[in-house]
């Protein structure tokens, strides 16, 4: 049995398939502390659009897929419900890879003419396309048209400018940009080949082709066949620290859940989608937590271009900067860009800050040749990774890891005045701009948390240093 988490959008499954599943409905639905051990009790009520789904799903399958769920609203939206009490470690619902939609069912004459550079993703949305275009001729359509329609997803990529100026300072705003771009060139792509091949399916947008794709990406699934949709699994909706996921087992050919803690009858089921940072849930998913145990930051840090070692320093980087496995995840391969995570102030090594952001610090404090050399030698010497030890020099020892203290103390002030912004910002008519608003708010705060967090351990690590010295 293998475990597929959620699969989110461009910019992560460039990468890998990471499993992360969302609601088919609204992101806005999803702003509750879900992060929290306590659980929201929803008692929901049937959904009278989808009585029909779950019967023609099994219909399809040719099996049963639950009978331990079903469909309702809630004020989160369409969620999935206990129908009956659930035992931990039970089975709650088995989907065949039959009733899933992947690359697979998108037309051979379609996937052969689309070009091997555009992605799973944007071929998968392709295959969205044309089955909404058949509309209830499709024999997916009572899944599709349970789909959210244009206008109810608070993914970022859909964010006004005016929206995104809400979060420019944090990293999400440039991600925003370049997924958005990424779908733009998979779009000019993919039209060609409809244009040629489906005229009588009429013309489709960007704007219904970012549409598709977004679906997908907040949705998919990842397995060993590839990306996936996996129908009714849809409404599940997201507990940060659920450990019930989707599980894929390619021998038996079906994707199932099975229940990490009992329900009573009426209660709203949760899985995890992944371990996502609301930097990643609200580019990816288009909702946020408002504490998320998984929040972090993307800082870069940059060698003046007046320092008279730039160069040398830059080729001493390029040379020796070899990241762990953590501190290189989702990022390019940028020498001085960096994920912070919540460093624990009980951590005396500040566990959450990269030693490849501490060791870029210490490059940067470096005022002669013959410091950068001889840090070039004890790398040479050890493992081959630059100024991962203390420096010799407490002084400098201490200047470098005021650099990034400095650095933080910048970044806290930005994230601050951003939310206070937010506070005295008018409260819009526009429900859809109130619900971006609150997570704009929700990822700033989270990122606040972290900075400080780092802030304060460096502060107490040049305490410490200040009254000891280090000796070689």
């Amino acid at each position: 049995m293998l475990l597929w988490p959620r699969t989110p959008t461009f910019r992560r499954s460039l990468r890998s398939l990471s499993n992360a599943h969302r609601n088919p409905h609204h992101s806005s639905f999803f702003h509750l502390n879900l992060s929290s051990s306590i659980q929201p009790q929803v008692s929901g009520v049937l959904d009278d659009d989808c009585e029909g789904f779950l019967p023609w799903l099994e219909w399809k399958a040719g099996s049963g897929i639950s009978s331990s769920l079903s469909i309702g609203k809630s004020s989160y939206g369409r969620s999935l419900f206990a129908s009956r009490i659930i035992h931990p470690g039970e089975c709650i619902l088995q989907v065949p890879y039959a009733v899933q939609i992947s690359v697979d069912n998108l037309l051979p004459e379609i996937r052969s003419l689309i070009s091997n550079e555009v992605g799973n993703i944007s071929k998968l949305a392709a295959v969205i396309l044309v089955e909404q275009k058949l509309g209830r001729d499709s024999e997916w359509d009572p899944y599709i048209s349970c789909l959210p329609q244009q206008g109810q997803l608070h993914n970022t990529i859909f964010w006004s400018e005016s929206e995104l100026d809400m979060i420019r300072i944090s990293s999400v705003y440039q991600e925003t940009i370049n997924q958005k771009s990424q779908i733009e060139k998979d779009f000019l792509a993919i039209r060609p080949v409809f244009e040629s091949l489906l005229k009588s399916f009429g013309e489709f947008t960007f704007r219904d082709f970012m549409h598709a794709c977004t679906l997908v990406g907040c949705r998919a699934w990842g397995s060993m066949k590839g990306l996936s949709l996996i129908p009714f699994a849809d409404f599940l909706n997201h507990d940060g620290v659920s450990e019930a996921i989707v599980m894929s087992d390619d021998d038996k050919q079906y994707s199932e859940v099975i229940a990490d803690r009992g329900y009573a009858p009426g209660e709203q089921v949760l899985i995890r989608y992944g371990k996502f940072s609301n930097t990643t849930l609200m580019l990816d998913f288009g909702f946020t937590l408002p504490y998320n145990n998984y929040d972090e930051v993307q800082i870069q840090l940059e060698i003046p271009k007046h320092d008279s070692l730039h160069d040398m320093k830059m080729e001493l980087l390029r040379r020796y900067f070899v990241r762990s496995p953590k501190d290189v995840k989702g990022l390019s391969n940028s020498v001085n860009s960096f994920i912070v995570k919540e460093v624990i102030p009980t951590s005396a090594k500040g566990k959450g800050l990269p030693q490849s952001l501490r060791a870029f610090a210490r490059v940067l404090s470096c005022t002669f040749p013959q410091e950068l050399n001889d840090l070039a030698m004890e790398a040479a010497q050890t493992d081959g990774r630059l100024a991962r030890r203390p420096l010799c020099n407490i002084n400098k020892e201490i200047e470098a890891h005021l650099i990034l203290s400095s650095l933080f103390t910048k970044l806290i002030a930005e994230r601050s005045e951003a939310i206070m912004s937010l506070e005295f910002s008018n409260a819009s008519i526009s429900t859809k701009v109130d619900v971006r608003r609150t997570m704009a708010r929700d990822l700033l705060v989270g990122e606040l948390r972290i900075l400080k967090s780092a802030s304060a351990w460096l502060d107490n690590y040049c305490f410490s240093l200040s009254g000891q010295a280090i000796h070689c």
